[in-house]
C-alpha cells in the first residue's frame, strides 16, 4: 500500500515526525494552560480518570492510563501531596489502595477540564471542526485496527 510520503520524503512529511511532533505541541500547549491549577497534563489524565468514577484502585487508574504501577504510584504521591487526591487502603482487600479525588481535587479537575478544551479548540482552530471531527475518527480507526 503507498502513502503520500515516499523513503526520499522531507522528514517533515514522514507521519511518526508529524504524529510525534503534532502530540509533543499540544501536550506544551496543555501543560501551560494546565500550570496555573498546579498539574500538567499526565496530571490531568488522572484526574479524569478518577472523576467519573466511584473510588477506584490504583491500578485500575494505571491500567486505564496505559502506565506501569511505579509511574501511577509516583503520579499520585505527587497529586495526594497538593491534597487533590486521597488515597486509603481498600476495605475489601486492604492489599490495595482505593484513590479519589479531594473536594479540592474536583475544583482543580473542573477548572482543568475547562482549560483543556480550551486548548484543545485553539489546538485544532486552524483545521476547523469538519477536519477535526475526520481527525478523531481516523485516529480511532487506526487504534482500533
Amino acid at each position: 500500500m503507498s502513502t503520500e510520503a515516499s523513503a526520499s520524503a522531507d522528514p517533515h512529511d514522514v507521519l511518526g515526525y508529524l504524529l510525534k511532533h503534532a502530540t509533543s505541541k499540544f501536550t506544551v500547549m496543555t501543560d501551560a494552560a494546565l500550570e496555573p491549577l498546579g498539574i500538567d497534563s499526565k496530571d490531568f489524565g488522572a484526574l479524569r480518570v478518577l472523576a467519573h468514577r466511584e473510588p477506584t484502585s490504583q491500578l485500575q487508574v494505571a491500567q486505564t492510563l496505559g502506565i506501569d504501577r511505579t509511574t501511577m504510584v509516583a503520579l499520585l504521591d505527587v497529586l495526594e501531596r497538593k491534597g487533590i487526591v486521597t488515597r486509603r487502603p481498600d476495605p475489601a482487600d486492604r492489599r490495595r489502595n482505593v484513590v479519589e479525588l479531594t473536594e479540592d481535587g474536583e475544583r482543580t479537575y473542573d477548572a482543568a477540564r475547562k482549560a483543556y478544551e480550551e486548548t484543545e479548540s485553539a489546538f485544532l482552530a486552524v483545521v476547523g471542526p469538519d477536519e477535526a471531527g475526520r481527525l478523531r475518527r481516523t485516529l480511532r480507526a487506526l487504534l482500533e485496527a
